[in-house]
């Protein structure tokens, strides 16, 4: 195999990674916020459930998880998983994440000062008013770091996408690599993740540095 087919062929996979991680975000960071919300809820049996929940979670390997979503319907309810290959990987990351960030995001959102809410109140915001427009964007801006360590991990969390047999570019990289006895494709693709987080990372400081109008 030439070195033009090796990237051509891996070019594929890494299309599949890039949809990994962009579908994977577009899920996590919207029911990051749900599960903060059953997170800290006042009834203490919804909480109580998802702290549960989020612990198991983040006490487990991600590589255990995309194995559970994907191989329990079948051992669970006797489904066919024929066609869940995707899904079920896609599943498993989301929730993943979700549960990741809804803890971020309630770690941002207790770490707001009482008296946010307290002068929102005087000058007769809404709840949803003070949250939306007043909490939000401060909460935002405190846990832009943390969210930015979450998302590079996951660039190279998509790597565990093999699990599953999914054809993604580390997948690709060891069974060319296998079949050529060839070190290069796992070079192309550590340049590859490389790459990734480096976009990922300077797009993320150009976000916080936009935030920081004070200066």
């Amino acid at each position: 195999m030439t070195f033009g087919t090796m990237l051509t062929t891996m070019g594929e996979g890494m299309l599949a990674t890039i949809g990994i991680f962009l579908l994977t975000l577009l899920g996590s960071l919207p029911l990051g916020v749900g599960i903060m919300l059953l997170r800290t809820s006042k009834n203490k049996v919804v909480s109580g459930i998802t702290k549960a929940f989020i612990a198991v979670i983040r006490g487990t390997p991600l590589m255990l998880q995309l194995l559970v979503w994907y191989f329990g319907p079948y051992y669970l309810f006797g489904w066919s998983i024929r066609g869940w290959r995707f899904p079920g990987l896609l599943l498993g990351f989301v929730v993943n994440y979700a549960c990741y960030f809804a803890e971020i995001y309630r770690g941002g959102i207790e770490s707001m000062p009482i008296g946010q809410y307290e002068a929102a109140e005087v000058l007769g915001y809404s709840k949803a008013q003070t949250f939306f427009r007043i909490i939000m964007p401060q909460v935002f801006k405190r846990i832009l770091p943390s969210i930015t360590n979450e998302v590079i991990t996951l660039v190279k969390d998509t790597s565990l996408a093999y699990t599953l047999a999914y054809s993604e570019v580390f997948s690709i990289a060891k069974q060319i690599s296998a079949s050529q006895t060839s070190f290069t494709p796992f070079v192309i693709a550590g340049v590859f993740y490389f790459v990734a987080n480096y976009v990922v990372a300077f797009g993320m400081e150009r976000i916080e540095k936009s935030l920081k109008y004070y200066n």
